[in-house]
């Protein structure tokens, strides 16, 4: 048995504390978030702000821990890779590594340089009127400080510039085209011999078109965009001399292909990790936190065609004040997970979120129906208090 300290207390994290828990092992969590669903919930919580890297490390070291886990957001894993360059840690490369893979205008320098396919980032003289952009924070998550701009002039560009900043937490923006297409995820884990099992997710927003709260995994993803994707986690791997695990990718399948938006080595939010063993029995939380015990993925998933589950964040567009959901029509639902009580006002999306449903549909046909209700927001309505 090994003692653990988890960098997160976010209900996304509890996967992973209960892969940990399961294999034996005593997890201690850290985060600077008593309210937090983990953080109430657990007997060995410590509160920390763990942006601090060098309270991380102190505690880390005076309390004896044996491993250290990154959990479901970029800082959790940026204070691993910025201790993993002071002394050795299994599983997490170093910060420089990190910061190419997390900070968006870094990742596309690097990325452009080796032509690979991401899309063309401009600087904003260069913007001609008439040409979609997307306009989007350099540091930030969940769509946040983003703004597609179809036809820009040169106030509106200024104007989503300014957002996008204040959203950033370098203070930094990049301009880039705005590929048309579906967005995907392809969710894949690797080691030096190459890719062990992978899952391809196809992802909606209706709250907010660009925060994702709505997605399913898919079996019919293009093939020769499939061997793309793969390629592309491969590549990234060999030239970054990456550590074995996760490489979580957002891209946009359009006509000429895929276009990688977004990499990410921590494990995704909401749940995702539920979604994927939910659809297709692979223990996402136990191949997740594996590299950073040392040890091997865990078993591939069985094959076959995975099961029809939608994930379905439920959140406001414009914000509301809380008091239930009413839901429009039968549903199985496997999982619920709620995260906010009656009689809270809730932010717009993706600023709050009401809870994380899972629901099994009948069949494809079935999850279809299920998706499409979802995306029309005619799936529930949001009753203010008193109205139920």
């Amino acid at each position: 048995m090994a003692r653990v300290l988890l960098l997160d207390t976010n209900v996304a994290a509890g996967p992973l504390l209960g892969a940990l828990e399961t294999l034996g092992h005593e997890v201690t969590l850290a985060g600077g978030q008593p309210a937090d669903v983990l953080a109430r919930a657990h007997p060995r919580y410590v509160q920390l702000d763990y942006s601090d890297t060098g309270a991380t490390l102190r505690l880390f070291e005076s309390e004896g821990f044996d491993l250290l886990v990154p959990g479901c957001n970029d800082r959790s894993y940026q204070t691993c890779a910025e201790i993993a360059d002071l002394r050795p840690l299994r599983g997490v490369d170093g910060s420089r590594v990190t910061r190419t893979l997390n900070n968006k205008g870094a990742f596309r320098s690097w990325a452009q340089s080796l032509d690979l396919p991401v899309p063309r980032t401009l600087q904003a003289e260069a913007v001609t009127p008439g040409q979609a952009v997307i306009v989007k924070p350099e540091e930030a998550y969940s769509g946040r400080g983003a703004t597609v701009l179809r036809s820009p002039t040169g106030s509106s560009l200024a104007e989503a510039m300014a957002l996008a900043r204040a959203e950033s937490r370098s203070g930094q923006c990049l301009i880039e085209e705005f590929v048309e297409g579906q967005l995907y995820s392809h969710t894949a884990f690797l080691d030096h011999s190459g890719l062990r099992m992978d899952a391809v997710v196809e992802e909606h927003g209706s709250a907010n078109p660009l925060a994702v709260d709505t997605s399913h995994v898919v079996d019919d993803f293009p093939e020769a965009a499939l061997r793309q994707a793969r390629a592309f986690a491969v590549r990234l791997m060999d030239e970054l001399d990456l550590q074995p695990g996760l490489i979580h990718t957002q891209l946009i399948l359009g006509p000429d292909g895929i276009r990688v938006i977004e990499v990410t080595r921590r494990c995704p939010g909401d749940l995702y990790s539920l979604l994927i063993r939910l659809s297709t029995g692979m223990d996402y939380g136990r191949a997740y936190v594996a590299p950073f015990l040392g040890e091997d993925f865990g078993e591939r998933p069985p094959p076959g065609p995975s099961a029809p589950i939608l994930r379905h964040t439920l959140s406001s567009p414009q914000g509301a004040a809380f008091g239930a959901i009413r839901f429009h029509q039968p549903m199985a639902v496997e999982h619920y997970v709620s995260l906010a009580l009656s009689g809270e006002t809730l932010a717009p999306s993706p600023r709050s979120r009401i809870g994380l449903l899972f629901a099994r549909a009948r069949d494809t046909a079935d999850l279809a129906d299920l998706k499409a209700a979802a995306l029309e927001r005619r799936l529930y309505d949001i009753l203010p208090p008193g109205a139920w």
